[in-house]
């Protein structure tokens, strides 16, 4: 009989007679990895700068105004590729995100109060002192409306740094900081929603309205099949986006609302008597019913996320990058961001912003004693964490595109490039440094205050 191990690296079914060639298991190890997908974002964000300041940066931006859509009769969709990777492909993106955050609520970490109480205060204070400090340099100016820009923190850069960290890096800062990230994406996703919209429909909000009722009705109704859900998705997305609000609203309703707890016991036991129904007489129909049998005994939203969560990995969020981080770094460029207060206060707000905010509201969660950070988690871990999560980049473009236009727009994604690039290599060598030498953020278990006495020879009592 196979071991589990085996079987995580098998798949079902015969083997083809001619054997293709295929990635090697440490390719697809790493590929399995956020730290794959981390690759892939940074690999296409130098792509476009590259490209965007090279003898063909007019095909740049050609390739991205190149418009496209679909018609049905009187009814139809005409954006251009750059909205489409914006408003589309990204709602594929904070599909994801509601997924995991809808996840982590039901079975995940997000359950236990104690467990989340440092990490969602840290995230609170990592959304609010950067806005802070955004708005000290641009106070009094229009620049002052995108203060959303710096309150992200990019999950794919951050947990792709800690694990090139491997086990230098603890276990539970890693918990620490994808709970932090969850919570952060809560804020920023409730900010973009309500403070970056164009001007609200009312008759398209009604129809949104009336089918997140539908998406409700069908978690009530126990149905656990994908097609409704998507179906309703994508009219949802729809009507969305022709509200005013941003569409990838949309996504994030999706994976809120998406069944995720765990099947009712008698599912999961009907499967292996569809099985063996199977295996005593190998029919299409029988296949197909055992199939459907498996489907049934795994939530929705998990089986939603396993498709969607390679696509928007190593397609939607690089394909993002290259069509947002190809901004202009000639001379001129570079002058005017050195003395711009959106590009200044960008950079600063993203490192000292997240350094300060969410190293303080950690340590008074901890002082406090509404929670802990178990393990080996030490205040130099802390210190990186809170730095590295400064890494602002994907969230942080999507508000400058809705946040900003022209020339204001390309010193705020400098400042992002700037802040993000500093912070990397800031929290990593603040991780390598300080990450073992400075004391627990909260140990097990309290020191005696003074030595006991007696003898203490082995063996005594």
């Amino acid at each position: 009989m196979a071991t589990e191990p085996d079987l995580a690296r098998t798949l079902p079914g015969p083997p083809l007679r001619v054997r293709l060639p295929s990635v090697t298991p440490s390719v697809r190890d790493f590929l399995a990895t956020e730290a794959g997908s981390a690759v892939f974002l940074l690999g296409a964000t130098v792509l476009a700068l590259v490209w965007a300041n090279s003898p063909m940066a007019s095909s740049y931006d050609a390739l991205w105004s190149t418009s496209a859509g679909f018609h049905l009769g009187p009814f139809g969709l005409d954006l251009d590729l750059h909205h489409w990777v914006n408003d589309a492909a990204m709602a594929v993106f904070f599909c994801v995100v509601g997924l995991e955050i809808n996840r982590e609520i039901t079975s995940g970490e997000l359950r236990d109060r104690r467990t989340i109480a440092v990490p969602a205060l840290g995230a609170l204070g990592g959304l609010a002192v950067p806005a802070v400090i955004y708005l000290l340099f641009t106070a009094g100016t229009e620049a002052a409306h995108g203060w959303g820009v710096v309150m992200s923190t990019d999950t794919a850069f951050l947990v792709g740094i800690l694990a090139l960290f491997g086990p230098a890096c603890p276990d539970r800062l890693r918990l620490f900081l994808l709970t932090l990230a969850i919570v952060d994406d809560i804020g920023a996703i409730t900010v973009m929603a309500v403070f970056y919209n164009d001007g609200v429909d009312v008759a398209a909000l009604a129809v949104a309205g009336v089918l997140v009722a539908a998406l409700l009705a069908l978690r009530w109704l126990r149905v656990w099949r994908l097609t409704p859900y998507v179906l309703v998705g994508a009219a949802l997305w729809l009507a969305v986006n022709a509200s005013g609000v941003h569409a990838t609203l949309a996504g994030v309703l999706v994976g809120l609302l998406l069944p995720s707890r765990a099947m009712a016991r008698d599912h999961v036991d009907a499967v292996p008597r569809w099985a063996d129904g199977l295996a005593a007489e190998p029919t299409a129909d029988r296949e197909h019913l055992t199939e459907l049998a498996a489907r049934a005994a795994v939530p929705a939203g998990e089986r939603l996320q396993r498709v969607l969560h390679p696509w928007s990995a190593y397609v939607v969020v690089p394909v993002f990058g290259l069509a947002n981080a190809g901004v202009r770094l000639d001379g001129e460029a570079l002058r005017a961001a050195a003395t711009s207060p959106v590009t200044i206060g960008v950079a600063v707000a993203l490192v000292a912003g997240n350094t300060i905010g969410i190293t303080g509201a950690a340590t008074l969660a901890i002082r406090a004693g509404l929670g802990r950070l178990p393990g080996r988690v030490r205040w130099g871990h802390l210190l990186g964490g809170a730095v590295l999560a400064g890494i602002g980049f994907t969230i942080s473009l999507f508000i400058a595109e809705l946040a900003f236009e022209g020339a204001i727009q390309e010193q705020a994604k400098i400042g992002i490039l700037a802040g993000s690039l500093v912070a990397a290599v800031l929290g990593s060598v603040l991780l390598r440094a300080l990450g073992n030498r400075l004391p627990l953020c909260s140990p097990d278990e309290e020191l005696p205050t003074r030595l006991p006495t007696g003898p203490w020879t082995v063996g005594t009592t």
